[in-house]
């Protein structure tokens, strides 16, 4: 029998520069650094178009790194697929548009920034376009400001430049308007059910109309900024006109988009706008009756939304299909704020066992606090899953992810930071002992750069600062690529020699032939010779 060989993804954990802000490099790490000094290692390729991205300026993060992952190919993803369907005009053919453009008034909701990871201002501006050549009279914008893909303060770059432009459009006699907006972190946005007081603020700030009034969206955010907030964290802002009423709540009869094109923070909007009266996670009030939509598929499995613009990406074929094939038990791990990262994403945006005989998962319920005030979150526990599914001997492959990197890279805070990777890496070291006395092959990756890097530098790598010299902190992923380990107890298996550089998808076959099981002819090639 082939040995069981676990998959341990450290969530945001890149190779950095090794620089003071380098949370990854100056924390405490006795396990990497072992790891370094004495295991086969290699660097993967973890953005752009290694992982089915339109460039290499495109930063990778979680949902198409575990994509990548587990399908062991490269497939065109969400901004790809946008970029191509608003391109060559097939979104405006679909019945979708269609239905859209016949309504009393069009709202467009989602997030504001080139961050391309959810969204992207462009196809905002793709949208409003089309909108305007096909007729809509009436156009409502609801944004929600970014500060964690991009910088924590540069919502006005996109957010003046558009109000200027809706002023041209209403110049031309179109009653185009943003109506309200707010932080990604405060509404909205919420994702695996964590925080549906998240969803519920964004609901009665879009749809009711309830939130903080000024005349225009950038002058809410202004006045944020001088309260001591970042993009990622702004209240609900509600524009209103001369006689202080909201400019735009979504009533009966219109249309609404959400122009994300990434799920995990976009299931729970749609839940709310397509959920009957069986919905309780928030009492919503009056529902409007509208036609929702959004940018594409969320949740293929439970068909949110309805309705779609685009097409998703087609995975199949993946690792975790490959096993059933072959009659293996899987096992996969994670805190609530990575656990669709393991299932749903890592086996091709399906949700749900795809063989309950064969498949077992386990969520660890995440703190619901400020990450940076607990960095740790549930590393200690999520290691205590995998090491007692390692020692019941009944799976032949566990994969586990570590949500710390990522998380607690995006609150900007470099010392809690350090303390995230430090607890990741104590636990990883639990994690490779239980891994030895079971016998196992463990292969330690990461799915995109995040902690690696925590101040902004400019294009000569300076550390930008701010007027008192401060450095200016970095929320978003990086481009850096993310180590990979191969711990082989018995010291018998080894990277081939072109391993080095190879993308995120090498990873699929490279368990597959680590197991023993034949890799799939549409996978790329794996990381360790048959």
């Amino acid at each position: 029998m082939s040995r069981p060989v676990v998959l341990v993804i450290l969530d945001g954990v890149g190779v950095g520069n090794g620089g003071e802000d380098d949370a990854v490099a100056t924390a405490l790490t006795p396990t990497f650094d072992a790891l370094n000094a004495t295991a086969p290692r290699v660097q993967l390729a973890a953005h752009g178009r290694a992982v089915g991205l339109p460039s290499d300026a495109d930063m990778g993060n979680s949902e198409v790194g575990h994509n990548a992952m587990g399908a062991g190919q490269v497939v065109d993803q969400g901004a790809r697929r946008v970029n191509e369907d608003l391109g060559n005009g097939a979104a405006w053919a679909t019945p979708t548009w269609r239905a859209l453009i016949a309504t009393r008034t069009l709202h467009l909701v989602g997030l504001l920034s080139d961050g391309n990871v959810h969204s992207h201002v462009d196809h905002l501006d793709a949208l409003i376009a089309a909108a305007a050549r096909d007729g809509v009279r009436r156009l409502r914008l609801h944004l929600l400001t970014d500060g964690r893909d991009v910088g924590p303060r540069t919502a006005l770059t996109w957010l003046q430049p558009l109000e200027r432009r809706l002023a041209d459009h209403v110049a031309a006699g179109r009653d185009y308007r943003v109506a309200s907006g707010g932080g990604r972190m405060a509404m909205t946005m919420d994702r695996y059910e964590a925080d549906w007081p998240m969803v519920a603020r964004g609901w009665n700030c879009h749809v009711h109309g309830v939130g903080r009034p000024f005349a225009r969206l950038s002058d809410g955010v202004s006045a944020s900024y001088t309260e001591g907030r970042d993009d990622q964290h702004h209240p609900a802002f509600v524009v209103v006109d001369d006689r202080g009423d909201p400019v735009g709540r979504i009533q009966d009869g219109d249309g609404v988009l959400l122009f994300n094109f990434r799920g995990d923070r976009a299931v729970e909007f749609c839940r709310a706008f397509e959920g009957g009266p069986e919905f309780t996670a928030f009492d919503r009030g009056r529902v409007p009756d509208v036609v929702f939509a959004g940018m594409m598929t969320y949740d293929g499995d439970l068909g949110l939304p309805r309705r779609t613009l685009v097409a998703p990406p087609v995975l199949r074929n993946t690792l975790p299909e490959q096993l059933i094939r072959a009659g293996k038990r899987s096992f996969a791990v994670s805190e609530t704020q990575k656990f669709g990262h393991v299932t749903y994403f890592f086996q091709g945006n399906r949700s749900g066992l795809l063989d309950p005989a064969l498949d077992t998962w386990q969520e660890v319920p995440s703190d619901n606090v400020p990450f940076d005030e607990r960095p740790w979150m549930k590393a200690a526990e999520v290691a205590d899953a995998t090491i007692a599914a390692l020692a019941t001997g009944r799976y032949d492959h566990i994969r586990v992810n570590f949500a710390n990197g990522d998380m607690v890279g995006h609150t900007g805070d470099l010392a809690a930071t350090r303390l995230a990777v430090s607890s990741v890496d104590h636990a990883l070291g639990r994690v490779l002992a239980a891994a030895r006395r079971a016998g196992a092959l463990t292969l330690v990756t990461a799915d995109h750069g995040n902690a690696d890097q925590m101040w902004q530098h400019g294009k000569g790598g300076e550390v930008l600062r701010d007027e008192v010299g401060v450095p200016l902190a970095m929320t978003s992923h990086t481009l850096a690529p993310v180590p990979c380990w191969l711990v082989d107890p018995e010291r018998r298996r080894n990277f081939h020699a072109t391993a080095n550089g190879a993308g995120l998808a090498a990873i699929a076959p490279t368990v597959a032939t680590l197991l023993g099981v034949p890799c799939h002819g549409d996978w790329v090639q794996g990381l360790v010779a048959p």
